[in-house]
Formats: C-alpha cells, structure tokens, sequence
C-alpha cells in the first residue's frame, strides 16, 4: 500500500500471482465473494468503474474484490498481446491468491467478455454473472463501427497522445446525460491513462463469444442502455437468445455505463440478483 497524497485514484492492496506479476485491487465486506471486472477504455481501472456500486454490495453482506485487470490500472502490465485467456487466467490467479474458491462476477464491457471468459474456462469457479454491456458478443468489425469506438480509437493514436479534452470527448459518449462526466471523472481516467501500455487497444484480443453462451452454466442477469455506442444493445437479444439461464434488462435514456448512469437502480437490482437468484 502507497502514499495516496494527490492521486485521483486511490492505491489499494496487491496480490503476487506468480511469473513477477501483481494485481493491484480494492476490498470491501465480508461474506460470499463478488468479484468486479472493469472495461478496456483509456485509463480503466477498477475503482473508477465501479466505485459508486461496490460499497453497496458490501453492505449487503458480500466481500467485494475490485481488481485492476493485468494491462490496466496499478497492475502488472507486461509487454505482450492480452488475449482472453491469458486475462481471465490472470483473474484466476487472483481469486486463487486472496482465498477465494466460488465467486459471482460482474463484468463490464470487456469485463464482461473477461467473466464469460472465466466462467466457460472455470465454471466450478462462478456462480452468478451480472454482465452489463458485455464485449465479445460481435465481430470486432462490428465493433469497430460503434461511434464510441471509433472515438476512442481516434483519441489513442492521435500524434498528440491522449489529453485530457479528447479524454472527455470519449467519456461524454459513454453516457447518455454527458453533463454527469465530471471534471474529477476526466482527472482520474487521465492519470490512469498515463499507466497504460502504448497501443492497449490493439493488444486486446477478444474472440466472438455469442456461439459459446449456451455453454454457461450459471444463472445469468444482464443489463444494457438502449442509448449504448460501444457495445451494440442487440447483444441483450444475444444474451436472451443463447444463454439458458437468464434475464436481461435494457434502459431508455442510458448509455454504456448503466453503473453509472442508474447507480442506485444497478446496485439494488444486482444484490437482489445475488440473493435471491
């Protein structure tokens, strides 16, 4: 644990998980384990995404893990392409270096392709996924079409590198009320953006996982904004469609950060999700 004098987001615990790598996380609560996986987009990290949620989910009974995933945040961020695997291998790993042998799992966007990741290769692991707006429900042609990608993409490989205007230029895309994009949201994700590896966009490597969903074997609960342009709301037809187990809700009026956008109406809905199925 560090000094947090002047950082926008606070430095926690680390766990070794073996080959001089460390993840970097924050931890709340006591009982049954939920484990938080953060997305992909500049400056990710655990604590941005879900620090309105996790604390709620604490005081409902429930230990919470908030790792910042391998590549991001104050974790490991070793010098290679990050396939899937490797990733949620990497989560594993964690879970398996913090005492945790069952967990649920709420994913966000490329989180939530990483916890569908986990759950196929470690089903014995997972017993409830909460996946809003999951990544890999496409071809990455698809994704790369969305209006919020393309941005992103725009801001990473500018000469300039990413600034803190650009940065706000992605960020008021994710939500469907941009004023809620705050100043000290922009300073955060900066700073972490800084963190990051050059080029982190073209190292992810995510295959289309919608052919596998029927694979799953816990129950299910998805959410996603109708107003979403980064990952394609047809994905909670996917969901409903490939998945044997499971509910999916859609909001009007939100965008790609429902824990954001609907704070109070995500945490209740998913604690009552983990509690009563």
């Amino acid at each position: 644990m560090s000094d947090n004098t002047e950082k926008a987001v606070p430095e926690a615990k680390y766990a070794d998980i073996g080959d001089d790598l460390r993840i970097h996380y924050h931890e709340a609560g006591e009982g049954e384990a939920v484990l938080f996986l953060h997305g992909s987009g500049p400056g990710a990290s655990g604590w941005s995404n879900f620090r309105r949620n996790y604390p709620t989910f604490a005081d409902n009974g429930f230990r919470t893990l908030v790792p910042d995933t391998l590549g991001f945040g104050y974790s490991s961020k070793p010098d290679q392409d990050y396939e899937l695997d490797f990733l949620a291998g990497g989560v594993k790993r964690f879970l398996d270096a913090v005492g945790v042998e069952r967990c649920a799992v709420v994913g966000n966007s490329h989180g939530g392709a990483m916890a569908i990741q986990l759950a196929l290769m470690h089903p014995e692991v997972v017993t409830k996924l909460v996946l809003m707006a999951p990544g890999g429900l496409e071809t990455r042609e698809t994704y790369m079409q969305m209006r919020g990608i393309k941005a992103m993409v725009r801001a990473v490989y500018a000469p300039e590198g990413i600034t803190k205007d650009s940065m706000r230029r992605v960020f008021e895309k994710q939500l469907f009320d941009s004023s809620l994009i705050t100043d000290a949201i922009i300073d955060e994700r900066y700073d972490m953006a800084q963190l990051q590896l050059k080029n982190m966009p073209g190292r992810l490597k995510v295959p289309h996982m919608a052919p596998r969903l029927s694979e799953l074997s816990c129950p299910v609960f998805g959410l996603w904004g109708k107003d979403d342009l980064f990952c394609p709301v047809s994905g909670a037809t996917t969901l409903i469609n490939e998945c044997k187990d499971v509910r999916v809700l859609t909001f009007a009026n939100c965008g790609h950060w429902v824990m954001v956008e609907q704070a109070d109406v995500f945490n209740r809905l998913c604690v009552d999700f983990l509690v009563n199925g």
